[in-house]
């Protein structure tokens, strides 16, 4: 289906992403070592760019385990559940994730960019605006609840098909 390869392209977006900006952080914190320990003299541009590239790959990664669905979960009642009611478990389960997305990450970041935006917030070293550090709450938000509308879909779809081999 035409859905499944989107979630694949997101899936791959997110990846490369995440792969990019940490190779950027690992790069960011060797010079900050270099800097610091052979030039005696610290960048101190580097030091903040490396905290902000680890809140991303923070988010980033949280967004790509929830596509993979191997976020952090305490299955115990699952595993009881066989079936049709695993299938709703797990269909609540992503109805949650989806309001939680929405309404925490996407509303509450898009809230924040605003208010930085709109008292012209600006980061210590770099100068540079923090709503645009804050963007990536939103962004991640939104794949999560594509993420979560995607797996909730699945499970209606599985839930609707006639089980195999029960006569």
């Amino acid at each position: 289906m035409i859905i499944d390869r989107i979630k694949t392209l997101v899936d791959r977006t997110i990846a490369a992403f995440s792969v990019a900006v940490m190779i950027a952080l690992v790069v960011c914190v060797v010079w900050q070592v270099f800097s610091r320990y052979v030039l005696n003299q610290p960048s101190t541009m580097t030091d903040e760019l490396a905290r902000y590239l680890m809140i991303w790959v923070g988010l980033l990664g949280a967004a790509y385990t929830v596509g993979a669905q191997r976020h952090l979960s305490i299955d115990l009642f699952a595993m009881m559940l066989k079936g049709p009611k695993q299938a709703i478990l797990n269909i609540v389960i992503n109805v949650l994730i989806f309001l939680f997305s929405g309404l925490v990450i996407v509303t509450g970041g898009l809230k924040l960019i605003d208010k930085t935006l709109a008292t012209s917030q600006v980061s210590a070293a770099m100068q540079i605006p923090m709503g645009y550090v804050y963007l990536i709450l939103p962004l991640c938000g939104a794949v999560m609840m594509f993420y979560a509308l995607y797996f909730i879909a699945t499970g209606i779809r599985g839930l609707s098909r006639p089980q195999e081999g029960v006569h």
